[in-house]
């Protein structure tokens, strides 16, 4: 962690990446945080307190999303910082890179439509008391937009106990009113499941894109909360060490 006013983000760039310069864009324009672009093909993350795995179709998704992707020289380095407990972002393809990387349990599935879906979704916070949602309240429901083709969670059963009992689940999908129901599941994810952290706690992945729902031009900043989350719980570790 640095000790200037600004957090630094480090935003992973895959060939196949389309929403990285919106993570650049809600981090560096509207957090006003310093951002900056890291290619896939270095071999270090440099100095950075924030990285975020973005979305879009790294490699084309070939073979299974972000399976190529992990294999990227850059993924060692991400893999070092998060197990030596920096933070780490993960939205939508990024997700699919943490869960293929080892770094967060379960995989990402075929949409049980098989159809892309692309649109506003409402989800369910279930634990406030994580880097990324500290600025939110257990059982609030932020609206953020999904647009993907494979964000179908799943985990055996014994392990979704696990991360239910460790609280882990992050974000459920639901409706307006923060009801769970398949209704309110776009895509089949076990449980509703829509966000996960590790163990430690410091690292997240979620389908919901909050780099899309963070600037007022745009009518929605429920995704604001995520990330100004990120950079409140890192400045009060900064003043508590």
């Amino acid at each position: 962690m640095n000790h200037s006013s600004r957090l630094k983000f480090g935003i992973v760039v895959f060939p196949g990446s389309n929403c990285d310069h919106d993570a650049h864009y809600a981090t560096g324009k509207i957090l006003q945080q310093d951002a900056r672009f890291i290619w896939h093909k270095e071999g270090s993350l440099g100095d950075v307190d924030v990285v975020i795995l973005p979305g879009g179709f790294s490699y084309g998704d070939y073979l299974r999303c972000g399976a190529i992707a992990r294999f990227s020289p850059i993924m060692k380095d991400v893999v070092r910082f998060a197990k030596a407990g920096g933070a780490v972002l993960g939205i939508c393809n990024g997700f699919q890179i943490l869960t293929e990387a080892g770094l967060l349990p379960g995989v990402l599935l075929r949409n049980a439509s098989l159809q892309f879906v692309c649109k506003y979704v409402c989800v369910r916070v279930e634990n406030a008391e994580t880097r990324f949602t500290s600025k939110c309240r257990n059982g609030e429901v932020l609206e953020i937009p999904i647009a993907h083709g494979d964000g179908n969670y799943f985990i055996e059963s014994d392990e979704l106990k696990r991360l239910e009992d460790n609280r882990q689940i992050v974000f459920r999908y639901c409706d307006g009113e923060g009801k769970i129901s398949k209704a309110s599941n776009p895509n089949g994810a076990m449980s509703n499941i829509a966000g996960v952290v590790n163990t430690t706690g410091n690292v997240l992945g979620m389908m919901p894109h909050p780099e899309r729902a963070s600037d007022p031009a745009l009518g929605h900043t429920d995704g604001r909360k995520i990330l100004d989350s990120v950079v409140e719980s890192l400045v009060l570790q900064t003043v508590l060490t």
